[in-house]
């Protein structure tokens, strides 16, 4: 992907996933940085991870194309991070499962409800809520999850 291109132009395919246990972008911040740390302190990468068991089978398209995995908290779209590469994980139990490989960079996004589902999505390029920041450049977005979920249901954003 080409970083010198406005985001805009570059269609990316993205990944969605809910966020089960946070309940704020705060939590999702909080225990990644913690994750971090156990990993560099037993000399691993401490770029955050997800594990899911399935695959993704556009996974040349989401690398290529600077996709990005976005995490619904409470019901809400609230968070992105970019996915770095894709790594094969064995527990032992003969199951091929897959870790995504994030950016550290938590971006917060506009709100945008989402309804429960298991495992993740794609989430196609045009239905990918925008990046929030304020007019400083410095993220926005400090809304208690319930009033960003009813303000995105009222259309405000």
């Amino acid at each position: 992907m080409r970083d010198d291109l406005p985001p805009e132009t570059v269609p990316r395919l993205h990944i969605v996933k809910l966020c089960v246990g946070a309940e704020s972008v705060e939590d999702l911040e909080s225990w990644q940085r913690a994750r971090a740390a156990e990993a560099l302190a037993t000399g691993r990468d401490p770029r955050p991870i997800h594990v899911t068991r399935m695959w993704p089978r556009r996974e040349d398209e989401i690398l290529s194309s600077g996709g990005s995995l976005y995490w619904v908290i409470k019901g809400v779209v609230l968070a992105r991070q970019r996915i770095e590469e894709m790594q094969e994980v064995d527990r032992g139990d003969g199951v091929r499962r897959c870790a995504l490989v994030l950016d550290p960079e938590i971006v917060r996004t506009q709100p945008a409800p989402r309804r429960p589902f298991q495992g993740w999505r794609y989430l196609s390029p045009e239905a990918a809520p925008g990046d929030l920041s304020s007019p400083g450049g410095a993220p926005a977005g400090d809304l208690p999850p319930e009033l960003a979920r009813a303000l995105a249901d009222l259309g405000v954003r």
